[in-house]
């Protein structure tokens, strides 16, 4: 199933508004969602960061997904950053054709989702979603993902009920994310055999060698899970708020921001906010892009107010 990508050309028509207008009251203070995910919460560190320099009061909002959606319906929650496609195309979709949600641009493309296995696993034989019934005893009927009702999750289950790959016959580990990576690490210890939900950017990458699986294109896309991650605004905000509207069609990151940011979070148990202030202070640059046309809440010059901000 396809994203419907919806053209946002409302912001654009705007824009005039936008130069001279101070921004109304509705639109300062602005609910960020968080999946409880690391590449959401760099995502939301990277923007929080921004919008606090534009004079914004951004709060973020930990919800899962399905909570999340129906709080964007609800008007309770404005941006969700990490919709990825098209690996959660059949969860989002019925929300984007009820108008939910809108999803405004791509943020992110490179990206990857999909079931990895450590690289000894690999060579010993698992190469592709096929070869995982074969090594059901080796793997003691597990799939390790994340937290139940997660998009990767709800395809997993799509697999099981349909009988793909034998994946009705497996038991699928459900739990957080550090919970999953942990499960992952003492396999790895002892040379044991996993089947894991693995995704880029994510410092998951580097911190194992490790292998994604091929011919699961028809549930988690081709290209061994090549995706995109997109924003969403909640209905009405494109109307309401055409400046941050502006900021949120230009966003884009790069797999190499992210990683550097996931893995100071990981890592070295940095704050989202300021892990991500630390690469902006390092890569001004893209605020450029970011910031063309955008204005502080009292109408002046953002990319100016954002760099200012940065630079205290």
């Amino acid at each position: 199933m396809k994203i419907k990508l919806l053209s946002m050309s409302a912001a654009a028509l705007l824009a005039p508004q936008i130069a001279t207008a101070q921004v109304p009251d509705v639109c300062t203070n602005i609910t960020i969602a968080d999946g409880g995910w690391t590449d959401n919460a760099a995502q939301n560190g990277f923007v929080t960061n921004v919008l606090k320099g534009l004079g914004y009061e951004p709060e973020i909002d930990f919800l899962s997904l399905g909570v999340l959606l129906e709080g964007m319906q609800a008007g309770n929650v404005e941006v969700f950053l990490a919709s990825w496609t098209p690996n959660s195309d059949a969860t989002l979709n019925p929300y984007i054709e009820s108008g939910a949600i809108m999803n405004v641009g791509y943020n992110l493309v490179g990206a990857q989702y999909a079931l990895a296995v450590p690289k000894y696993t690999y060579d010993a034989g698992l190469q592709s979603f096929a070869d995982i019934e074969d090594f059901y005893d080796e793997l003691d009927g597990n799939i390790y993902a994340l937290e139940p009702g997660n998009d990767s999750n709800n395809v997993i289950v799509q697999m099981q009920e349909e009988g793909a790959f034998g994946f009705d016959r497996f038991n699928l580990v459900e739990s957080s994310e550090s919970a999953m990576l942990s499960a992952v690490e003492r396999a790895v210890q002892r040379n044991e055999p996993i089947v894991f939900v693995g995704w880029s950017p994510h410092p998951m990458n580097t911190r194992f060698d490790m292998e994604y699986l091929g011919g699961g294109d028809d549930y988690f896309g081709p290209n061994y899970g090549s995706a995109k991650v997109w924003t969403g605004l909640r209905p009405g905000y494109v109307e309401q708020c055409p400046n941050a509207t502006r900021f949120f069609e230009q966003l884009r990151f790069t797999v190499e921001s992210l990683s550097v940011v996931m893995s100071e979070i990981l890592d070295n148990d940095a704050n989202p906010e300021d892990a991500a202030r630390t690469w902006l202070q390092e890569n001004p640059e893209i605020l450029d892009s970011w910031l063309d046309g955008v204005q502080t809440v009292d109408g002046q010059p953002g990319l100016e107010a954002v760099r200012a901000s940065l630079a205290e």
